[in-house]
C-alpha cells in the first residue's frame, strides 16, 4: 500500500479524465487571476489557495509570455468522487489539461508519507516536525501537497502552449523549475516544505531500484509508474532537487530559456542534439544534469 501511495504522491499529472458533473453544487470564489470553485465550508482555505495559485499564474505568465486557461476545484472528501474519477483523495491532479483539482481537507493520504518520528534520525526528526507540523500540532504533508498544485499549474503552460518538451522527464523537470523559481522568488519561507521531503527520499539511496537512468525512465515511463511506483518517486525527487540546483546556478530566467528553446524546436532531437539545444539556450546546468545524472546516483 505504501508503494502505491508513493506513486500517487509523485505522479501528479493525470491526463484524459473528464469532470463528471457541472459545478452547480460548489461555491464560486470571485478572483481576478483564476476561476475557483470550492466545497461548502471551505471558503477560507479557498481564498488562500486561490491567492497562491493566482500569484503563481501571474508569475509564470510574466516569465513565459503565455497564459493558459485553468479552473481550480477545491474539494471536500464528500465531493471528490462527484467531480473526479481519480481514486485517492488528496492528490493534486488534472481532470483534463484545464481543470486542476486539489483537496480542501487534511487526509490520511498526506499523512501516510512520513515515517514514525522514532524512526527518523534526531536532526531530521526535528526538521520534519518544524516544517510539516500543522496548526493543531499534528504532523501533516499539507505544505508539500499544496505546493504540488503549482507543479500541476506549470503543466498547463507547456501543454496548452504546444511545446515539444523533447523528453517525458524534461516535462517534469521543467515544471519543477517553474515551481522552485516561483517559491524562491516569492515565498522563500516555503522552500523547506518544498525541498525537505525530496531530500529525505534521495538520502535513502537507490540500491533498491531496478531503474535509475534517464533512458530507463524515458523508455519505460508507463511501466515504472505503474509497476514500480517507489522507483518513479525517486526520479521525481531527483528532479525536484535538480530544479533547486538549476535555479541557484542559472537564475530565474532559466525557465524562459527552456520555454523558448522547446517552443522553437518541434522536432524530437537525439541526446546530442538536445544537449546542444540546451547549451545554446543558456541552460547549461540542465545540460550538465543530463550528462551527469548517473554519476550523481547514490547507490
Amino acid at each position: 500500500m505504501q508503494r502505491l501511495l508513493f506513486f500517487f504522491l509523485i505522479s501528479a499529472f493525470v491526463p484524459g479524465q473528464e469532470a463528471k458533473a457541472p459545478y452547480d453544487a460548489l461555491r464560486l470564489l470571485k478572483n481576478d487571476s483564476i476561476q475557483v470553485y470550492y466545497s461548502a465550508g471551505h471558503e477560507q482555505r479557498a481564498v488562500l489557495i486561490a491567492e497562491r495559485t493566482g500569484k503563481a499564474m501571474g508569475y509564470y505568465e510574466q516569465l513565459l509570455g503565455f497564459k493558459p486557461t485553468v479552473t481550480l476545484l477545491l474539494l471536500a472528501a464528500s465531493d471528490w468522487a462527484t467531480f473526479t474519477s481519480f481514486p485517492v483523495y488528496g492528490m493534486p491532479h488534472y481532470n483534463d489539461n484545464k481543470t486542476l483539482i486539489v483537496a480542501a481537507e487534511d487526509n490520511a493520504f498526506w499523512k501516510s508519507f512520513l515515517p514514525p518520528a522514532e524512526k527518523l534520525p534526531g536532526e531530521l526528526r526535528e526538521q520534519v516536525q518544524a516544517v510539516y507540523t500543522n496548526e493543531n500540532g499534528e504532523t501533516s504533508m499539507r505544505p508539500f501537497f499544496d505546493l504540488l498544485a503549482l507543479h500541476e499549474l506549470g503543466h498547463a503552460f507547456h501543454l496548452q502552449g504546444g511545446l515539444t518538451m523533447q523528453r517525458k522527464w524534461m516535462g517534469e523537470l521543467f515544471v519543477n523549475i517553474l515551481l522552485h523559481t516561483y517559491i524562491a522568488r516569492n515565498e522563500p519561507s516555503a522552500l523547506p516544505a518544498l525541498t525537505l521531503f525530496p531530500r529525505m527520499v534521495i538520502n535513502n539511496g537507490a540500491a533498491e531500484f531496478a531503474y535509475t537512468t534517464l533512458n530507463d525512465i524515458e523508455e519505460r515511463y508507463e511501466e515504472i509508474g505503474k509497476q514500480h511506483p517507489k522507483n518513479y518517486g525517486w526520479y521525481q525527487s531527483r528532479w525536484h532537487s535538480a530544479a533547486a540546483t538549476i535555479y541557484d546556478t542559472d537564475g530565474k530566467e532559466v525557465g524562459r530559456k527552456l520555454w523558448d528553446a522547446f517552443k522553437n524546436e518541434s522536432v524530437k532531437l537525439a541526446d546530442s542534439g538536445l544537449l546542444s539545444l540546451l547549451e545554446a539556450a543558456g541552460a547549461k546546468t540542465v545540460a550538465a544534469m543530463m550528462r551527469n545524472w548517473d554519476m550523481n546516483t547514490i547507490r
